[in-house]
């Protein structure tokens, strides 16, 4: 026999969370801006990929000039700061983006590039905390590899 009030329970669950997905939440809004926001204006060579506009409420892709991606990923999970090369459905390929290489950025760009995905239980202090690792970080990467940031460019190009 089918568990007819376990089925109902998960219909309702799942029009709960549809409702709830279509909606962002202010809360992890106001968290990425701040760390976009932070990272764009402290971290020269840095760049926001996408439409500012029309994006996903929790994430922001960046690319960091003269700092390859995986260096920069390895380095903030050794800091305790989990970050990603690509897509979750693409973890663990050390390809670049292919949504960044569809959306026409250089293959120098996608291969500098880094997302930031933050949940519910993210904190301010948290991004903070990100905000002042950063710029030192990706510092001293590009002492390391010789590399400088290219001229400056428009942000969300």
């Amino acid at each position: 026999t089918e568990n007819v009030p376990a089925i109902v329970g998960l219909g309702v669950a799942a029009e709960r969370a549809a409702a709830k997905l279509a909606t962002p939440d202010p809360h992890l809004a106001a968290l990425r801006d701040r760390l976009e926001t932070g990272i764009l204006s402290t971290v020269s060579g840095s760049q926001g990929n996408g439409d500012p506009r029309r994006r996903v409420g929790n994430t922001t892709n960046i690319s960091f000039d003269g700092v390859e991606a995986e260096s920069l990923l390895i380095a903030l999970d050794l800091d305790g700061v989990a970050v990603s090369t690509g897509s979750a459905c693409s973890s663990g390929t050390l390809e670049p983006s292919h949504v960044l290489r569809a959306m026409g950025f250089s293959p120098h760009r996608t291969q500098n590039s880094i997302r930031f995905s933050l949940g519910l239980g993210n904190t301010e202090a948290e991004v903070d905390r990100v905000l002042d690792l950063l710029p030192g970080i990706v510092a001293r990467l590009r002492t390391v590899s010789g590399r400088r940031p290219r001229a400056a460019v428009a942000v969300h190009s």
